[in-house]
């Protein structure tokens, strides 16, 4: 401590202090009680009985006979039995009590001086000079203490269009609420997102949250990195003919937002048209292979190489008997429009193609569980149709065993060489029976193996799941699509049933090897949840995606050549600059081979051909019109995943791609395409 510092201490001390003034305080203690007596004498005190909150609980206290309540019950409930009359009693004075108080007028210094003299006290009472300047009033002192006090709050109702939602900004919503909360307990209060620390002497607003605006999940993989040929120059991958990501970007965007991110699946949105590849000429030979090699839109330094498959188209004649069991989610979420009763809407739907001998059952679960309907041939369409009428939602039941009874039922009426199919209609409620994820993939696998395959059909939004969805579809050898609309479950269930419900190709791989002497880099577009090792494609025990008769599947890869100025990586510094080359290859991108296994088969066969550029055009217009409007499609996914590779290529480009590659469209899907990207735009 300095001198000087010093010095003032010891002044300080040696300073006499005077002694308290007995009646002096006891003067300024009655002002102050007078001061409240005048202002509160008329005043309710706690509740609006006017009556204050001890001397109401203590009449409901009193009309209760206690002794009389001890002698009627046995001694050992006697204390139990009058805790319990005592807990009501303390909520029933609880909830009387008025939380709306009214803060007080200021109390000045002055008024107190005033009251003091009015009851013959000495008008220079000596009070600290902080006291007579501005002491604290009542009302500022209650806004202090309650602004540290978590306020209630107030929840805005999650839109019903919002803005895109991946899966970072969704965790980023749920953090954002809890620091919220945590905000509150320290005075702080939100403002448009912003947070801001409450002022001394104020009432914070009441903070607003937003709650997150679904929960729906989706599988989450990173897009496909760009590799380079001398490193990695093989591609390996199971085929994906699902759509249902497509019907929910379709869901989403005309609903005024555009999809979360993981949500959205390029593969999927491509393979969602059908591209009238030639069709093979038997079973024998399941699908056929169309190769194209065009102009990137998007990268004048790169190529894009499209793999077109089809598969072969069923007769009539050669369609195979259909056993499916429905299983269907009943619970409460499913009451909606676009949920049970669009799902009974589209079975009916599917009722139209089956055959008279075709088998139908019918499970519920999550809701009214069991069996609404034994198996049925379909040619008892009425029966089938009041069934399906028969369907309400609400409850919340475990489903117990709902879909162990599913299996059993198509077990049961199993026909050899047929189709024998589950079919689990849900809005995302995968409260079947198997609680565990886990175990109920390994069930639906060893269901597949013994011939009865599952498909999944999603409805609605809210808490759609999405990658339990998928992930069940894979493992059960079927297929996963999303009905938005009536016009989708027509396409899905009546016009593409063939490809729905019947495998013409199980178990189908593509492996392509890139030319190092031709291509530099090149990059998969979508797949990612389809990618397999290296080693996997000649392992007939690696299960992969199956075709349906007449489904078309479409794989784009964006390829550079070698040297292009759009080459993303440098060449390695202590690599061989020599790039291997085989006699003959310069006229080859690469080479293309596909394992698929028969129906019935456990053995795989194998088809493969060269990738030359006797498939390539110099010009983008000159382009396939399949290839076209599939690079718009591809196009279109990649904007709403972030475009990380498009660099400018916009919502313009994309409009201007599909217009000029529409061709015939008979059902109107590549208009509607079209219109959402437009729509999307406007986000």
């Amino acid at each position: 401590m300095s001198d000087e510092l010093k010095q003032v201490e010891d002044m300080f001390r040696k300073q006499p202090v005077n002694a308290p003034r007995n009646d002096a305080r006891d003067a300024a203690i009655q002002a102050a009680m007078d001061v409240f007596d005048a202002e509160n004498l008329q005043a309710d005190q706690g509740n609006a009985a006017g009556q204050r909150l001890t001397e109401q609980g203590n009449k409901i206290y009193r009309s209760f006979d206690w002794r009389r309540l001890m002698k009627t019950f046995e001694p050992k409930f006697a204390y139990a039995a009058a805790g319990g009359v005592s807990l009501l009693v303390l909520a029933f004075a609880v909830t009387n009590i008025n939380t709306s108080f009214s803060p007080q007028p200021e109390t000045s210094a002055d008024t107190v001086s005033q009251l003091f003299r009015s009851q013959g006290g000495n008008a220079t009472v000596e009070m600290e000079e902080d006291m007579a300047a501005s002491p604290p009033s009542p009302q500022t002192v209650f806004q202090d203490e309650t602004s540290t006090m978590a306020a209630k709050p107030s929840f805005a109702p999650a839109p019903t269009a919002a803005p895109r939602l991946d899966n970072r900004s969704r965790v980023t919503g749920v953090v954002g609420g809890l620091a919220n909360q945590k905000q509150r307990m320290s005075g702080a209060t939100v403002s448009d997102g912003v947070a801001s620390q409450a002022s001394r002497g104020r009432v914070a607003p009441e903070p607003v949250f937003v709650l997150p605006t679904d929960g729906e999940l989706f599988p989450v993989a990173d897009s496909n990195p760009v590799k380079r040929v001398t490193e990695d120059p093989l591609s390996t991958i199971s085929v994906d003919v699902d759509t249902a990501s497509y019907a929910f970007m379709r869901s989403a965007i005309n609903a005024g937002s555009l999809p979360p991110q993981a949500g959205v699946r390029v593969e999927e949105m491509i393979n969602y048209f059908d591209y009238n590849y030639p069709q093979p000429q038997n079973t024998s030979k399941p699908f056929s292979t169309t190769l194209s090699i065009m102009p990137t839109p998007w990268n004048s330094g790169t190529k894009l190489l499209s793999i077109g498959i089809q598969g072969y188209d069923l007769p009539a004649a050669e369609i195979p008997g259909a056993n499916l069991v429905f299983l269907i989610d009943t619970s409460g979420s499913m009451n909606e429009p676009n949920k049970l009763p669009l799902l009974r809407n589209s079975f009916k739907l599917l009722l139209s193609t089956l055959k008279p001998d075709d088998t139908v059952s019918i499970v519920t679960y999550a809701g009214s569980a069991g069996t609404v309907l034994e198996p049925t041939s379909a040619s008892d369409e009425q029966s089938i149709l009041a069934a399906l009428d028969r369907l309400q939602a609400g409850g919340s039941t475990a489903g117990e065993a709902g879909i162990q009874q599913a299996y059993q039922l198509a077990e049961s009426q199993m026909i050899e060489g047929g189709v024998n199919r589950v079919i689990l209609a849900t809005d995302g409620d995968f409260n079947v029976g198997i609680s565990d994820p886990d175990r109920l993939k390994d069930y639906i696998e060893r269901k597949r193996d013994g011939g009865v395959t599952l498909s999944v059909l999603g409805f609605g939004r809210g808490n759609y799941n999405d990658a339990l969805m998928q992930a069940l579809a894979q493992n059960g050898n079927g297929n996963a699509a999303y009905i938005d609309t009536l016009s989708e479950a027509r396409k899905v269930l009546v016009e593409e049933a063939g490809s729905t419900l019947f495998t013409i190709a199980k178990d189908v791989k593509l492996q392509l090897e890139f030319n190092p002497a031709v291509v530099s880099e090149y990059r998969l577009i979508g797949y990612e949840t389809r990618v397999l090792a290296r080693e996997d494609f000649n392992n007939d025990k690696v299960d992969a995606g199956d075709i349906g008769a007449g489904h078309t599947v479409t794989a784009l890869y964006e390829v550079t050549p070698v040297g292009s100025t759009s080459q993303l990586m440098d060449e390695l510094r202590y690599s061989s600059e020599d790039a291997p080359s085989v006699a003959g290859d310069v006229n080859e991108y690469g080479f293309l081979k596909i394992r698929y296994k028969l129906p019935g088969e456990d053995t795989s066969q194998l088809i493969s051909t060269p990738i030359t550029k006797a498939v390539e055009v110099d010009r983008l217009d000159a382009a396939p019109e399949a290839a076209r409007f599939a690079a718009s499609v591809a196009a279109f996914g990649q904007l709403l995943t972030g475009g990380q590779y498009l660099g400018s290529y916009g919502f313009d480009d994309v409009i201007s791609l599909a217009g000029g590659a529409r061709g015939e469209d008979e059902f109107g899907y590549r208009s509607e395409f079209i219109n959402l990207v437009r729509l999307a735009k406007q986000f």
